[in-house]
């Protein structure tokens, strides 16, 4: 499946205006928006935090399969992929990292 047929599947985020990645000390490390170009990623972090409570690294290979496509070319391109490549690292190192959803206004 594609990136965009899984991302049909998913949870609709209207109610978010945006995710929270929280580091192991529940400080905010990177927030991103939900804004075109970035409401994709919202929407698989904001699965992955009702699933699996954190973005562990379970959740990570679960977030890495639904970016389907953009994964391979994440890998490809370090840094071209922000979200993706925090998945890898979440993954490869271990370290969870928290999610909080912020509500729209």
């Amino acid at each position: 499946m594609t990136f965009a047929d899984n991302l049909a599947a998913l949870p609709a985020i209207d109610h978010l205006a945006a995710i929270e990645v929280l580091g192991a000390d529940g400080n905010v490390i990177d927030t991103v928006e939900n804004k075109p170009g970035k409401s994709g990623s919202v929407k698989v972090y904001n699965h992955l935090a009702q699933v699996y409570g954190a973005l562990t690294p379970e959740a990570a290979t679960a977030g890495l399969t639904i970016f389907a496509e953009h994964t391979e070319d994440a890998r490809a391109n370090p840094g071209k992929h922000p979200n993706i490549d925090r998945l890898d690292q979440v993954f490869s190192t271990g370290n969870g990292l928290g999610l909080r959803g912020v509500p729209a206004a």
